[in-house]
């Protein structure tokens, strides 16, 4: 199979998310039965997200010359290992996609937190092009595999790092995110910010948990521009976080901004609680800068207006959910390591 007819199946899948038939409408509302974070709207979020991933012009930018040229160089037809995780809809569908265009095969074990969607797309992609059913299968224990892309926690990544030690592999750690602010933001800005915090309820490696912001900032505007989102809170799964997070907060003492549906606690660590946003102030962007180089193995990328000195990647406000085909999770080429089996 050429990548030329990867490319059009990849295509035709875009095609298919744009204008979705009645079986993924109705997988689309009923995947919240399997987890009850899968509600219609966040689900078809992540459909949505694919299927601006998969544009005609990104996949061709992708797969491009040069990638067909080292193709020509690597040794196709490997078996690779997914360990998918299941924290938002389709998380590892973009793995997937790559161990495909590259000419390998995906031995999937997905997460049964995100056991139909998975399925269903690879199955349109096999009627769009028949013959990467040869380059599919799924299972629930991964056996006989060349290499391994594994997705979990800290503490499953080291289990992972253990079993998969004697293969190529790409373990993946838990990740968040952040966003820089200047006190410069329009209202607009903020609210796009509201969204990079609350899209699939804060679950993803992508989502905003903590804020980094000048000395003194007023966090009113803030609070005030991220009103629209309050509808998060009628979710009784994050409704429960948050209820639990506040009256640790208020038992303990603890100084914090409260809004009716987001806690808002200055704290030096990147990873908040569900429902609570962290912020910390800084004194110059240079500065912080400095402070953010060493942690760069926990950010995964940086909202932000701003141009900053550090290697993660950095993406403007509303923007932290819409990867595009080459921004790699952790800042890992896939493709590239692919190519390299």
């Amino acid at each position: 199979m050429t990548l030329e007819q990867r490319k059009a199946a990849f295509k035709s899948l875009g095609n298919y998310l744009r204008s979705p038939d009645e079986k993924l409408k109705q997988l689309i509302l009923n995947a919240h039965f399997s987890n009850a974070w899968f509600t219609p709207e966040e689900t078809a979020k992540a459909v949505n997200g694919i299927a601006a991933m998969l544009q005609a012009e990104d996949i061709e930018a992708w797969l491009n010359a040069d990638i067909e040229n080292s193709l020509k160089n690597a040794t196709p037809g490997k078996t690779v290992g997914l360990v998918l995780a299941g924290n938002i809809p389709l998380v590892g569908f973009h793995d997937i996609l790559t161990v495909l265009a590259t000419g390998h095969i995906a031995l999937i074990k997905s997460s049964s937190q995100d056991k139909d969607l998975i399925p269903h797309l690879i199955k349109q992609l096999i009627e769009f092009a028949p013959e990467l059913e040869k380059q599919i299968k799924f299972t629930e224990r991964l056996e006989g595999f060349n290499a391994v892309i594994a997705t979990g926690s800290n503490n499953t990544s080291r289990y992972f790092e253990y079993y998969f030690s004697k293969v190529p592999h790409i373990i993946r750690k838990s990740r968040n995110s952040i966003a820089v602010l200047t006190g410069q933001e329009t209202r607009d800005e903020l609210y796009l910010l509201g969204r990079d915090i609350f899209d699939f309820f804060g679950l993803g490696c992508r989502n905003v948990s903590k804020l980094y912001v000048p000395e003194n900032y007023e966090l009113t505007t803030f609070f005030e521009s991220i009103e629209a989102h309050q509808n998060v809170v009628n979710h009784h799964k994050y409704c429960n976080n948050y209820d639990y997070n506040k009256s640790v907060y208020l038992i303990n003492s603890d100084k914090h901004f409260d809004n009716g549906f987001l806690l808002v606690k200055k704290d030096e660590r990147l990873a908040s609680p569900l429902a609570v946003t962290y912020y910390e102030e800084y004194s110059s962007l240079s500065s912080l800068e400095k402070n953010l180089k060493p942690l760069s193995e926990q950010i995964q990328c940086i909202v932000t207006k701003q141009h900053l000195d550090v290697v993660n990647q950095q993406v403007g406000f509303g923007e932290s959910q819409k990867p595009r085909l080459w921004d790699y999770a952790d800042g890992i080429n896939t493709l590239e390591f692919l190519l390299s089996l």
